[in-house]
């Protein structure tokens, strides 16, 4: 139960971190109006990308990969992909914008999962 858990506390962070810098670099960095991408529309594509493949990451691929620090390469990268691909059909960008916002997103949470990990374990 304790797995599930954490899994769940991970999925909150996640979708916290992501989720805000998403709309961040969207806003700020490719200064894209609320008319060409609305708030909602990225509200959506971040929680959709995150619902997605966190429980794939977490409870899917631990079963077929055993080495941690492999689990965590193949992993983050394929979730950067799928996460592109999310995002440049939802919000409509093109790819190279799609992985570059997946990377950010991903990188970001990823570190901030690591601050976060000795607290809660």
């Amino acid at each position: 139960m304790i797995y599930e858990y954490n899994f769940l506390l991970a999925l909150l962070v996640t979708l916290i971190v992501e989720t805000t810098i998403l709309f961040a670099t969207v806003r700020y960095l490719f200064k894209t109006d609320r008319a060409s991408i609305p708030d909602p529309l990225l509200i959506f594509a971040g929680t959709f990308s995150s619902f997605s493949t966190l429980p794939y990451l977490w409870f899917v691929l631990p079963m077929f990969i055993r080495s941690y620090s492999n689990l965590v390469l193949i992993g983050e990268f394929s979730v950067v992909l799928v996460e592109a691909v999310i995002y440049c059909f939802v919000l409509k960008v093109s790819m190279n914008k799609a992985l570059f916002l997946s990377f950010i997103c991903n990188l970001t949470s990823f570190l901030i999962g690591l601050v976060l990990r000795p607290i809660f374990l």
